[in-house]
């Protein structure tokens, strides 16, 4: 039986789950020649490893990475799709990370790879023997060793701390064999736009344009839009037909990413996220506001997430006035930062703390959540996505 993420994205349109789109299509091809490319690929597999592979400086192979008519001669060891949000970048990896035979793999948001990342190299740099050794070849072969195939969802580098390594790292791990698979937003010439010291990121973009194949997703709909326009992000009261709508928003939004338990690191502390996906966390309100919890904990949660929901928000009284604070600094982060809000509370937002010290301030925060709820800014908050 045929098998790769072509077959797989043709299933389910045949079933009615993903409706034809010709650029989808397209990519789905574009995935199914690097499947079939990579086949069993192990990075030490003779001489040559993914170069022998593809028929550098020989005629080319069968598995040759085409261009049209063309042969490349410098065979691209992934690829780079990128394109508006909601246009089935994720999906489409997701199918190809799924039929892979390959043995050692790994699918992982950049920013939790980057996280992981520089909390290795600040481990590395404690140790006393490390002197002032470089750890990144290091740490590039030891990914090389477990992940042969690495995809990477939604790059974007906005930290300049990711900007000042990604360069070496990722130049690091290709040497090494690594396949790299990358989902972005943007382009390669467009990330860290008019970042700090670009000129040290520019390195990173000419290698992943000479390294990898670069693909434009340009589908013809945004359809994760579809699915939040018009419908409640703002469930109450708390009952379990409000549970059920919050389970099926959540699950919906994920699109069939893989959900799990997530991390945040704010000032070298860990702050739990007990449902993630790539771009969406869900928490309970007493996750975020019964524990000692601050702006910097919340402005990195806006970072990380552009959807964010929170289940449970009860009616606040004065004797919750440090949940109540919590709150209010909360929102206040997530609309800054116009994160997509979904949440269950036991009352509408003009009751949830009706009297109290600070009620009045917090009648901000209540036009807040009001207009969070509004279409127009949804529709402000998705390009995130």
């Amino acid at each position: 039986m045929a098998e790769g993420p072509l077959y797989a994205y043709r299933d389910l349109v045949r079933d009615g789950t993903l409706k034809a789109d010709p650029a989808q299509q397209l990519a789905a091809e574009k995935l199914q020649s690097l499947h079939l490319a990579l086949g069993n690929y192990h990075p030490d597999e003779g001489t040559g490893g993914w170069l022998k592979r593809f028929g550098r400086g020989a005629k080319p192979s069968s598995f040759a990475w085409r261009h049209g008519d063309a042969v490349d001669q410098e065979p691209k060891q992934g690829l780079y799709m990128f394109g508006q949000v909601g246009r089935g970048k994720s999906m489409l990896m997701d199918l190809f990370y799924q039929t892979a035979s390959i043995r050692s793999k790994r699918r992982v948001h950049f920013h939790e790879f980057m996280q992981s990342i520089h909390h290795q190299i600040h481990h590395w740099r404690s140790q006393p023997q490390s002197g002032h050794a470089d750890p990144i070849p290091k740490l590039a072969k030891t990914i090389a060793q477990d992940s042969w195939l690495l995809c990477l969802d939604e790059l974007q580098v906005t930290d300049i701390g990711d900007a000042m390594i990604v360069g070496r790292l990722f130049q690091a791990l290709l040497d090494n064999g690594v396949v790299l698979v990358i989902t972005s937003n943007r382009p390669p010439d467009d990330l860290y736009k008019d970042g700090l010291q670009r000129e040290r990121f520019l390195p990173f973009i000419r290698l992943l344009s000479t390294r990898l194949d670069l693909l434009q997703l340009d589908a013809s709909a945004d359809y994760r839009l579809g699915r939040v326009q018009g419908f409640k992000v703002f469930h109450f009261p708390l009952a379990p037909e409000t549970r059920n709508a919050m389970d099926r928003t959540f699950f919906d939004l994920a699109d069939g990413e893989p959900v799990g338990q997530s991390l945040l690191t704010v000032n070298d502390r860990v702050v739990p996220v007990p449902q993630a996906t790539g771009s969406m966390a869900r928490f309970d309100f007493a996750d975020l506001c019964a524990q000692a919890l601050g702006a910097g904990d919340y402005l990195e949660l806006s970072r990380r997430f552009p959807v964010v929901m929170i289940d449970n928000i009860p009616t606040l009284s004065s004797s919750a006035r440090d949940q109540a604070k919590r709150f209010v600094t909360l929102i206040d982060a997530l609309y800054e930062a116009k994160t997509l809000l979904i949440c269950s509370a036991d009352c509408p937002p003009q009751s949830l703390y009706p009297e109290g010290d600070g009620a009045f301030e917090f009648q901000r925060t209540v036009s807040r959540l009001i207009e969070m709820q509004s279409e127009s800014y949804i529709k402000q908050s998705f390009p995130q996505l």
